[in-house]
């Protein structure tokens, strides 16, 4: 059975590029042995991440980012069975929304800014589709 989960979280700590690639090394390292795929975006001192794999795995690797100590307001936005992965060429992508238009983000928000506490699970994931669509999704790999 394979589930996609899509959860926020803040940064415990300012958030600088050389977390992001550490984050996304680890993930890209370690994803691919679990069978989990997904996007990471990030926003500020905002995560957002869809995990897609088997449901034993991604609710394991969910219980780690819960504990890590990196990580504050963890709450799941949204969890679905699937029957295929929307996210299957990505052992973890990455969006940084600093790069971009302030008015796709508009589109799903308030304000132009990534704040996924203030907004469905559907809307961001509707974003996480635009995002893909439009090619803003860095680090295929």
């Amino acid at each position: 059975m394979m589930i996609r989960l899509l959860y926020a979280s803040r940064a415990a700590q300012p958030v600088s590029q050389e977390v992001i690639d550490e984050i996304l090394s680890r993930a890209r390292a370690r994803n691919p042995a679990l069978g989990i795929t997904g996007i990471l975006c990030h926003g500020g001192d905002i995560f957002m991440q869809v995990l897609e794999g088997g449901r034993e795995a991604v609710n394991e690797l969910y219980k780690e980012i819960v504990c890590d100590p990196r990580h504050r307001d963890v709450v799941i936005l949204r969890y679905e069975e699937i029957a295929e992965r929307r996210f299957a060429g990505w052992t973890m992508g990455q969006v940084n929304l600093a790069k971009i238009n302030p008015s796709l983000l508009l589109k799903y928000s308030e304000k132009p800014v990534l704040d996924p506490y203030r907004v469905s699970g559907a809307a961001s994931m509707a974003l996480l589709e635009e995002l893909i669509a439009t090619a803003s999704i860095v680090g295929r790999t």
